[in-house]
């Protein structure tokens, strides 16, 4: 486990936003192996950046950024700037996702709600996501609020 002070070089270039995120879930980042700075770098890593990099902005039904988003406007948004198309809507980014159980689900992953999908965020480790959760509210890391999730993994 590496304390957020000891981030390997690939990491300690990160935006505030990662360090922000790293700090929200915990201080640390588990990264086993050599795979270290590959894992770093994906597509997911970068999008769950930029969507930490839009806390606070907020919920707009339809809104697919930069200033406003609904909850699959910003998982489109943040990969479309990692450079990863996603489709608009959270069923159609499920369907477009590579499936994963939980017991292999990385940082990054896209993070479905409902049996039929309702809600997507990007999971951020140690059971949060960063989302945009509804009229009202804002884009915001936020623990996992129940056990009917599954979980995408975009490449």
């Amino acid at each position: 486990m590496y304390a957020l002070n000891r981030v390997p070089l690939a990491l300690s270039r990160a935006t505030t936003a990662s360090a922000l995120t790293l700090a929200a879930v915990g201080g640390s980042l588990s990264l086993p192996g050599a795979a270290t700075e590959a894992r770093a770098l994906t597509p997911g890593v970068k999008a769950l950046e930029i969507a930490a990099s839009k806390q606070g902005a907020p919920y707009g039904y339809g809104a697919t950024g930069p200033h406003r988003f609904d909850c699959s406007g910003l998982t489109q948004y943040a990969f479309k700037q990692a450079g990863k198309e996603l489709p608009r809507t959270a069923q159609q980014q499920y369907n477009r996702s590579e499936h994963v159980p939980g017991s292999e689900r990385r940082i990054g992953d896209l993070v479905f709600f409902g049996s039929s999908v309702y809600h997507v965020g990007i999971y951020a480790g140690h059971d949060r996501i960063w989302h945009s959760p509804k009229t009202g509210s804002v884009v915001r890391l936020e623990k996992i609020w129940t056990d009917l999730v599954r979980y995408g993994r975009v490449n």
